[in-house]
């Protein structure tokens, strides 16, 4: 079986980014959305990008935004992944000719495999806890609603409310490609935690190995 990728999403700070590095997170998120309090602006998010691995991927995270910003933020961080949070058309996230996340926000009544198939160029669909504040809720949703992998058109990114105490759980339950946190590696609203990072990415790691050797 493939190991579960790991996103650290809503970095501020190089001590964050290094705790990433460290602890082996496949990619992390600069947030480009200013209601946020993990906004950054694109200067900040490429000098913070300059850290990362040569195998760790950057992904912005835009909400509705214009496109004179897309353009900007994929102009200084060249290697960047898009991630589109809000309510964004597929032709518009089509535009860049960039690969690209489209997060859906979870509640009864959304049609995962429409919102799939409507998105059917995305890399992979990020699913996350619904929210009037697009995203960074802190609290999970009902991981009943996900239908099967074989039944989307592209992989799925499991997000909202995760933490190093659930994510084993929610590994078992979902086997998602990958999985995605913010709030749950923060000592306080916006401040990441080096600590909870490398806690948070270790019980993926042990959650894979669980799931192995449960097959052996």
């Amino acid at each position: 079986m493939a190991r579960t990728r790991i996103k650290i999403c809503g970095l501020k700070t190089a001590q964050a980014v290094s705790a990433c590095v460290a602890a082996g997170a496949d990619a992390v998120g600069f947030v480009f959305y200013p209601p946020s309090p993990r906004a950054v602006v694109p200067d900040l998010a490429a000098e913070l990008a300059s850290g990362l691995g040569a195998w760790q991927t950057p992904v912005a995270l835009f909400v509705n935004p214009e496109p004179t910003l897309v353009n900007e933020v994929i102009r200084k961080i060249p290697q960047v992944l898009l991630q589109f949070h809000g309510d964004e058309s597929p032709d518009f996230c089509e535009a860049f000719g960039r690969p690209y996340l489209k997060a859906v926000r979870m509640k009864d009544g959304v049609d995962v495999i429409k919102e799939s198939r409507r998105y059917g160029r995305a890399q992979a669909l990020l699913l996350d806890s619904w929210s009037d504040q697009y995203g960074g809720s802190g609290h999970a949703f009902d991981w009943t609603l996900l239908p099967r992998q074989s039944e989307m058109s592209q992989p799925l990114v499991l997000s909202g409310g995760l933490s190093a105490n659930n994510v084993e759980m929610a590994i078992s339950q979902v086997a998602p490609y990958g999985v995605d946190v913010s709030s749950g590696v923060e000592s306080a609203r916006g401040v990441k935690s080096e600590s909870l990072i490398e806690s948070f990415c270790r019980a993926v790691q042990l959650a894979d190995f669980n799931q192995v050797a449960n097959r052996m």
